[in-house]
Parts: structure tokens; C-alpha cells; sequence
């Protein structure tokens, strides 16, 4: 085993980088806290030691790490992707491995950046892994990262019920997801356990919508009741109204200037991450990826 000992100012750095790729697509905000959450819960349901639940939540930040690679036109697309474009998005896992292959911090995530799309039955991305040779924590990742991308609003759809996206997940077992792991996430979710993660930009921090063009938009955890926020899609200025548990929006009929766009990076998530470093971690001398690109 390798142990690594944990540096809190690199590893905030790797976090900076992945919030601010977020902040490039307006239709996702929150999908990193989200992922992370639903990695870290799933790891523990799993019985993996705090240093590999510590490991995995990181993974699951860290995830999506490669789409600073996905042109604009593609990410930010409010449609559906062709074919093509699609095959450009199957990049991103590449991608984040070259990113991240330089920093001293890479062996902590380089399997779940790479790996969060391979499947148990082969017809994964980018290397088309089977069973035991996709690395564990990421398929961990993977169910996280397919379940929010299930229960989250895009332009073109609204996001499914969490009971809807769980069928899902029983019916790819063995295939799509990793079995075992799909019963803990099941059971999680029969629990009740993910409904307070679900349409979420960090704890207690409900989404909200652009009324006037339809993304989502993640809101600082400072936000009040009045407050005006800017959606960076339509460059609309939104009041924000507190109603019970939830935040909705209310054009004011103005439009936000250069400074009004400069996008939000969310830190609370990231202040969470960091607050649970452990000293150090020991992980397998030997990566499956080593030389993969």
C-alpha cells in the first residue's frame, strides 16, 4: 500500500478547478455537491473505512473534472446532443485524466475521473471495462453521477421522481451498475435518505429556476429572502422569495451587467471536503490505469 499524506491547500485547488468548470454549464448547479453527497453515502452504506469514504466523496467532486475540455456550444447546449456531439462529451473522462495526472494529489481521484462511465457489462466509456476491472470507488461515482444527471431538470426535460430513477437503477443492475452497490443505493433510497440531497446546490440550499429562460441555478447558502440574483444565461436580474423550505425567482425586468455575470463559485461544498481531510490515506501501490490514456 502507498500512503499519501493529504496537503488541504492542494487539495483545494483541484476543488477550485472542478467548481469553476461547473460554473461554465448554467443547467447543472450543484451536480459536484450532489454527487459528492450521494458517493459519500453510498460508501458508508457500502462498509468502506472513513479514509475511503473521505476518498470516494472526493472522487465524486472531482468527477466531471475533464468537460473544462467540452467546448461551450456542446456543454451549454439547451438541447439534445447529436451523435457527434455526444461523442465529444464521452471525452471528458480522458480529458480530466491529463488534467489531473500532474498534480500531486492525482492517485486520490484519477480512477473515478476516468472510470465513472464504465459498466459492469462492458459498454462503458471511454475503455470499455468489465466487472472487477472497473475500479470500485468508481462505480460508486457512477451511480451517483447517473442518478443526479436522472433527477435533475435539463432545458429539455424535467428531472424524474426519485422512485422513478430508482426502478432505473434496479432494472441496471448487473449491467449498467454494479449490483451489490445498487441494493445499497436502493435501500438508501427506500430509506428516504437521498430526498434532502435531491434538487440541492449544497445542505438546506433548494435549487431555483430562471423563470424567464429555464436553468437551474445554484444559490449561495448567504441568500436571503429579497436578495437579487443573475441568471448567466439570459443575463436576467431575479428577485429571490423564500416560499416555506424552497426559493423561487421573479424577473425584475432588468438586465445584470459584466459584473453581474461574473459566475458564483459555490465554496460551502468545497469547506465541507476539506473539513473532513484526514492526515493522510494509503491507497494500492498499483493503479489499473497506470500508462491508460
Amino acid at each position: 500500500m502507498m500512503r499519501l499524506d493529504l496537503d488541504k491547500g492542494l487539495l483545494n485547488s483541484i476543488l477550485a478547478v472542478a467548481a469553476l468548470v461547473e460554473a461554465r454549464d448554467p443547467y447543472t448547479g450543484g451536480h459536484l455537491w450532489r454527487v459528492a453527497q450521494f458517493s459519500r453515502m453510498l460508501g458508508e452504506k457500502a462498509g468502506l473505512s472513513n479514509g475511503e469514504v473521505f476518498q470516494v466523496s472526493l472522487g465524486g467532486y472531482l468527477h466531471d473534472l475533464g468537460k473544462v475540455g467540452v467546448p461551450d456550444e456542446i456543454l451549454n447546449k439547451p438541447g439534445r446532443l447529436t451523435a457527434e456531439e455526444y461523442a465529444v462529451i464521452k471525452t471528458h473522462p480522458q480529458v480530466g485524466q491529463r488534467a489531473m495526472a500532474p498534480h500531486p494529489m492525482a492517485p486520490l481521484a484519477m480512477d473515478h475521473i476516468l472510470s465513472h462511465h464504465e459498466r459492469p457489462d462492458g459498454k462503458g466509456y471511454p475503455h470499455n471495462l468489465e466487472g472487477e476491472q472497473v475500479p470500485y470507488q468508481a462505480r460508486i461515482v457512477g451511480i451517483a453521477d447517473a442518478f443526479d444527471a436522472m433527477t435533475s431538470t435539463r432545458p429539455y426535460r424535467t428531472g424524474m421522481a426519485i422512485e422513478k430513477a430508482l426502478a432505473i437503477i434496479e432494472a441496471g443492475k448487473g449491467t449498467q451498475f454494479d449490483a451489490a452497490l445498487a441494493d445499497d443505493f436502493l435501500n438508501l433510497g427506500k430509506a428516504g435518505a437521498l430526498a434532502h440531497i435531491v434538487g440541492h446546490s449544497s445542505e438546506g440550499m433548494a435549487l431555483a429556476e430562471c423563470p424567464v429562460c429555464g436553468p437551474i441555478l445554484a444559490l449561495s447558502p448567504d441568500t436571503q429572502d429579497g436578495d437579487k440574483i443573475y441568471c448567466t444565461s439570459c443575463t436576467g436580474e431575479l428577485q429571490v422569495h423564500r416560499n416555506a423550505t424552497r426559493f423561487e425567482t421573479a424577473p425584475t425586468g432588468q438586465l445584470g451587467d459584466a459584473q453581474a455575470m461574473i459566475p458564483m463559485i459555490e465554496t460551502a461544498s468545497m469547506r465541507e471536503i476539506l473539513d473532513a481531510v484526514p492526515g493522510h490515506i494509503h491507497l494500492p501501490d498499483e493503479s489499473p490505469y497506470n500508462g491508460v490514456g
